[in-house]
Parts: C-alpha cells; structure tokens; sequence
C-alpha cells in the first residue's frame, strides 16, 4: 500500500503535525527531529496528497479557469499567458469549457468548490447575476480577464473595447473609405458586442459617415457565422469598400465571403480584424486587425488574482492594457 504521513510518523516517531510542519515550514522544526523525519520520508518513498494539504492548508494552489470555447484560436494566447504566469506563481491550472452554457457554467463552479480551488479566473463573457452570485456564495476570489463587469466590483483585465474600435474604423475612415461596415458580435452574447460597435458607430459619427451605420450584420462566435453574415451584408450593401470585423477569425469569414463573391481583399474592399491572434500574420492576405495584447491580459490576470488571495484586496480594480492597430494586406487606402 502507498505510504501515508502516519507512516512516516510512527518511523520517525514523532507526530503527524511535527511531519506536515517539515514539509512545509522546516525552519520550524529542531534539527534532529528534522532529520528523523526526512530519512523516514527517503525510506518509504513517501508522496504527499496534495489535495489532503489542501483540507488542512485551506490551500490548494491550484486555480479553476473557465473558457467560453475551447477551440477558439483567440484563447490560446490566453491560455499561455496564465499558465507561464501561473508557473512562475508554482500555481496548477484546472481549465474548464463552458460551451457559453448557463447550466454547465455553474456545475463548474461547483466543481471547484469541490477541488478545492483558491480561485477563479472567469474569461471573456458577461458576467451574469446567476454567476456572480454562485461564486460569491463559494466565498472565490475571482478576477476577469478579457472581460470586465460594471455592475459588480470584482477584479478585471482587458483592454478598451470601444476606443480600440474607434481607431480601426477612424483609420478606415482617414484612408478614404466612405461605405464602410462591419460585423459585429451580437450584443449581450459577449461583452466587447456593445462597445465595439460603438467605437464603430463613434468613428463613423465623426466623419460624417453615420449613413454606414446601418451597415452591420451580426455574427455569433465562429468563422462559418461571420461568413453566412458577410454574404448578407453585401448582399444589403454591395457598394461597400471596407469592413471592420469584431475579431480576426469574423474578418476571415469576411473574406472568403467577399472573394466567393467575385471580388478580391484589399483591391475592391478592405478587410480589418481584431485580436491579432497567431494565425493574422499567416493567413493571405496578412490581416490588418487592432492587436490585443492577450498573452500579457493572461499574466496579468492570474498576478492580479494572486494579489487577490494573498492580500484580500487588488490594487487596481479594472485595468485596461494598450490596443495597438496593426496594418498589413488586408486593408489598403481608397484614393
């Protein structure tokens, strides 16, 4: 049978206590019995259960994180950012994909009242009343990353939606495009729906463009709906010379579209994305796209939520990180 620390007590003779304090606060412990305790510990091949440290450390160093989609190319450079983040803390990740589902959502949190978690990081999507109140009621410290909440004062990590918007569409603007649209994630689905249409609408409002406002269609998650919403906005507005989608893989979607129908990327219509995720510097043409810096919003998010656990309280509630826009082949000035 696997060595238990009653084991390795009785052959140290010493107790159970005095073994958890050697291997956790050593200093603590008098040199000889110090030493009793490591030889039984090298004679047994005595492994700790971390989870049973936990129930008597209240600590388990382990964090839960929820992801809305898994598959999203967008989350990988999240992901990275947490989990170097999370090594450099000697943290373990237990990811979770929510599926954007209500119900599965909230079996999770329970999960993690289960595991023993001493956190949450809660990533990308609104944060509901139901969730909100589930975590609370667990007693988690909780951070958001790449989402925020006015509503609730819980610990955030994003950037500015819609002034990071407004700069792709200005710029569209600022190169001569007059029939400008886009496709925008729906509203409420995700909390960079809203704000980023409205940096789109502010950018058109400010050149005089107000006219292309009523030139979106709306997409859910993926590249196939950003697509199937492409065909029908240039079916609405065939006149158009550029499009601003909500995320690089929309702005791929569009695309294809535009190209399935006769016309070519950046020649006949300009195409800029958001995100700047891994592939934009791949695909062909080159995505121009508003650059979000999600590696950093991974490592801020999982420092900030240390902060939280260890301190009680984050310095800075909501931080916003820089958006950078970023031109390549996708987009060209109309003269």
């Amino acid at each position: 049978m696997k060595p238990t620390i009653r084991d390795v007590a009785n052959m140290a003779g010493v107790s159970i206590s005095t073994v958890s304090r050697v291997m956790n606060a050593p200093q603590t412990v008098v040199e000889s019995k110090r030493l009793r305790v490591l030889e039984a510990i090298e004679k047994l091949k005595y492994q700790p259960n971390g989870f049973a440290r936990g129930l008597i450390y209240k600590k388990s160093n382990t964090i839960g994180v929820m992801i809305p989609d898994i598959e999203s190319m967008y989350y990988a450079g999240l992901i990275r950012g947490m989990q170097d983040a999370a090594v450099q803390l000697n943290c373990s990740l237990m990811f979770c994909n929510t599926d954007r589902d209500k119900d599965r959502l909230l079996s999770y949190i329970e999960n993690f009242y289960e595991k023993q978690v001493d956190g949450i990081i809660f990533a990308s999507d609104a944060l509901h009343p139901a969730y909100y109140e589930k975590m609370t009621r667990f007693h988690f410290p909780f951070v958001l990353a790449s989402t925020h909440s006015l509503d609730y004062d819980i610990p955030s990590v994003d950037i500015d939606d819609e002034s990071a918007a407004y700069a792709a569409v200005d710029y569209l603007a600022r190169e001569g495009h007059r029939q400008i649209g886009m496709i925008s994630f729906p509203f409420g689905a995700m909390i960079s729906g809203q704000p980023r249409y409205d940096g789109f609408v502010r950018a058109l409002r400010d050149h005089g463009l107000e006219a292309c406002a009523a030139h979106v269609e709306f997409a859910e998650h993926r590249y196939e709906h950003a697509y199937q919403a492409s065909r029908r906005l240039l079916e609405k507005a065939p006149n158009l010379t550029a499009v601003f989608a909500a995320s690089d893989e929309f702005a791929m979607g569009a695309i294809t579209a535009i190209q399935d129908g006769g016309r070519s990327v950046p020649d006949d219509v300009s195409v800029i994305g958001f995100d700047n995720i891994r592939m934009a510097d791949m695909y062909i043409p080159k995505l121009s796209t508003v650059a979000q810096p999600v590696y950093e919003i991974g490592i801020r998010a999982i420092q900030k939520l240390h902060e939280l656990i260890t301190d009680g309280s984050v310095k800075q509630l909501r931080e916003k990180l820089p958006h950078k826009l970023i031109i390549r082949d996708s987009s060209k000035p109309l003269r």
